[in-house]
C-alpha cells in the first residue's frame, strides 16, 4: 500500500513537471545553442539556454514566470509566444515564424498566435489604405471611401478582440488583449441648450480611467511590452503636464494602488525612479528623490524597505543624505545659512537678505574651476546684477590653511558680494563647544547659528565645487547646478532684460562642469 501511494505521488509529480515543458521545433535549423527569452516590461532578458538538435529544443517551464516569452535563434532572430504554466508544443519555420506557426499543444497559444497573425494582417492593410489616402485631398471622393475602409478594418479588429475577451475570460491571453484595447470614452455632458459643459471632460475621463482595462493585481501582465508602453505613455506629456509636482502626484497615486509584493510594483517603482533620475530637465530630480524617499529609503510594517528587489548593500548609496537632498529641490525653501564673514566676527543670515533674487554659491579657494568662475561671478554681479537687486551669497571653504587662502583670494579678486564661511576659528569652537553656537533643545533662543549652517556641506549636499543655486525673493530654489551663462540668461529673462548684452555667452566646458552631478 505504501509503495502504491509513493508511485501515485511520483506519477502525479511527473505529470506536473511534464505539464510545464516548453517544446519547440523549428524546421531547417542547424544544431546550435538557443535561448529562451522573457519580457520584464519592455526589456528582453535571457530566461534559459539549451542546445537545439535536429531543430528541436525543450525548456523547463517550471522555472519561468507567466507572460510573453520567445525563442532567440542565431542571427538575432526570434519569435514570441504566451507562457502561462502549461505545456507548450510549437512547430514553425522561417523566415516568417509566426505566420508558419503550428500550435500542437497550448490552449493559450491556440488563441494568441492566430490573434497576432490577424492583427498583423489588418494593420498592414490599414497602413496601405492610409498611404493611399495620404496622397489625396480631403475633398477627393476616394478620400472618404478609403477612410470608411480603414474604419471597417478597425471594427473587425475590435470584434475579434471582444470575442477573445468574452469567450476566453480565464486565459492570460484575454487579459493581454484587453490591456491593449482602449477604454470607451463617453460624450461630454451638455446643458439644456446642447452646449458642452466641460471642454476637457473627455481628456480627464480618459486619464482617470486609463488603467481600467489592465488588471493591476495580476503581475503576469508586467512581463509584456504592452504594459511598459502604456506606462510610458501615461507619464508622458500627452497625459500630464511635465512638472515635477504633477508627475509625483500621479506617480504616488499609481504606485500606492499596486500590491507592494508584486513584480508589477517592482517594475513601476523602478522605472519611474530610474527614468526621472536620468532626466536632464531641471527640477525633475524632485521626482527621483521623493520616489527614493517613499519607496526605497523608508521601512514598511515588516521593518524592511518596500524596494524588496534591491540588494541590502545598495541602500547606502541610494539613501545617502536623502533627507537633506529632498530639501534642495526646485520650489523648496532650503535650510537657512548663518555664517561668519571675513572679519571672523560678523554673522550673516541668508534669510535676512533683501533681494529679488539670490545666487547661493559654494566654492573652494583651492578648486581649479572655482578660481576661474568666481571672478566671473564678481564681474556679472558688479556690472549687471547688483543694480537689479540680485545678491550673491557666497560660501567658501575656510578651515585650517584654507582660511587665509580664502581671504587672500577675496582680496586679490576684489570680491564685493557677500562672502561667508565656517571659518577656522568657528570650526574649532564648534568641535569643542557646539552648545555655545547652536540650540541644544528645540526652540532655544540666543544662539548665533544653526547646526545645519555649521554642517552646510551635508545640509546642501556639497561634495564637489563649484555649486550654484538661484533663489527667489522668498529664498525658494528656482534653479540649481547651472553654469554662469545660464544664470545670466535666466535672470535676464526673469527680470525682463532679454535684450541685455550677455557678459558670458554659453561655454560648453563650463556648462558641463557646473551641471555634473555629485
Amino acid at each position: 500500500m505504501k509503495n502504491l501511494i509513493l508511485l501515485i505521488l511520483f506519477t502525479t509529480s511527473l505529470t506536473i513537471i511534464n505539464a510545464q515543458k516548453i517544446h519547440i521545433k523549428v524546421l531547417n535549423e542547424k544544431d546550435t545553442v538557443v535561448h529562451l527569452i522573457k519580457y520584464f516590461g519592455k526589456g528582453l532578458y535571457y530566461a534559459d539556454t539549451a542546445v537545439m538538435k535536429n531543430g528541436e529544443v525543450t525548456f523547463d517551464g517550471a522555472k519561468q514566470k507567466a507572460g510573453i516569452m520567445g525563442l532567440l535563434l542565431t542571427g538575432q532572430r526570434y519569435f514570441e509566444f504566451v507562457y502561462n504554466n502549461e505545456a507548450i508544443d510549437l512547430e514553425t519555420s522561417g523566415p516568417n515564424f509566426i505566420d508558419n506557426m503550428k500550435v500542437k499543444k497550448s490552449e493559450e497559444n491556440k488563441i494568441f498566435i492566430p490573434y497576432v497573425n490577424f492583427i498583423t494582417k489588418k494593420k498592414t492593410e490599414a497602413a496601405q489604405l492610409g498611404d493611399e489616402r495620404n496622397k489625396l485631398k480631403p475633398e477627393d471622393a476616394q478620400f472618404k471611401t478609403l477612410g470608411e475602409k480603414i474604419d471597417g478594418l478597425n471594427k473587425e479588429v475590435e470584434v475579434y478582440q471582444n470575442n477573445i475577451m468574452s469567450q476566453h475570460k480565464d486565459k492570460l491571453v484575454a487579459k493581454i488583449v484587453k490591456m491593449s484595447t482602449e477604454i470607451v470614452i463617453p460624450e461630454a455632458p451638455v446643458d439644456a441648450k446642447g452646449n458642452i459643459m466641460d471642454s476637457s471632460f473627455r481628456f480627464h475621463y480618459y486619464r482617470q480611467h486609463y488603467w481600467d482595462n489592465v488588471d493591476l493585481l495580476d503581475e503576469r501582465l508586467v512581463n509584456n511590452p504592452v504594459f511598459h508602453n502604456k506606462l510610458e505613455y501615461f507619464f508622458s506629456k500627452n497625459m500630464m503636464m511635465q512638472h515635477w509636482d504633477t508627475v509625483l502626484y500621479y506617480a504616488f497615486d499609481f504606485c500606492d494602488r499596486l500590491n507592494p509584493k508584486t513584480k508589477t510594483f517592482e517594475y513601476v517603482v523602478g522605472w519611474l525612479t530610474s527614468t526621472y533620475g536620468k532626466s536632464q530637465i531641471m527640477g525633475m530630480d524632485k521626482v527621483y528623490l521623493f520616489m527614493l524617499d517613499r519607496y526605497y529609503c523608508t521601512k514598511n510594517e515588516s521593518g524592511q524597505s518596500p524596494a524588496y528587489w534591491v540588494a541590502e548593500d545598495k541602500f547606502k548609496d541610494l539613501c545617502d543624505n536623502i533627507k537633506n537632498k529632498i530639501n534642495l529641490v526646485v520650489g523648496v525653501r532650503p535650510p537657512n545659512l548663518i555664517l561668519k564673514d571675513t572679519t571672523d566676527n560678523h554673522w550673516v543670515n541668508m534669510y535676512d537678505i533683501k533681494a529679488d533674487y539670490t545666487i547661493l554659491y559654494f566654492w573652494d579657494p583651492e578648486c581649479g574651476h572655482c578660481k576661474k568662475i568666481t571672478p566671473k561671478i564678481e564681474k556679472l554681479y558688479t556690472e549687471k546684477l547688483k543694480a537689479r537687486n540680485v545678491e550673491v551669497f557666497s560660501v567658501g571653504k575656510a578651515v585650517g590653511k584654507d582660511f587665509e587662502g580664502w581671504k587672500k583670494f577675496i582680496r586679490e579678486n576684489n570680491l564685493s558680494f557677500i562672502n561667508v564661511a565656517v571659518t577656522d576659528k568657528l570650526y574649532n569652537l564648534a568641535k569643542t563647544d557646539a552648545g555655545s553656537l547652536v540650540p541644544v533643545f528645540p526652540g532655544e533662543k540666543g544662539k548665533p547659528t544653526t547646526l545645519e549652517s555649521l554642517n552646510y556641506q551635508t545640509t546642501y549636499d556639497i561634495f564637489s565645487t563649484p555649486k550654484v543655486f538661484v533663489l527667489d525673493k522668498d529664498k525658494k530654489i528656482i534653479a540649481k547646478s547651472i553654469s554662469l551663462s545660464q544664470v545670466e540668461d535666466l535672470l535676464d529673462k526673469l527680470q525682463g532684460k532679454t535684450d541685455s548684452v550677455k557678459l558670458f555667452p554659453p561655454d560648453a566646458e563650463e556648462d558641463a562642469q557646473m551641471q555634473k552631478k555629485d
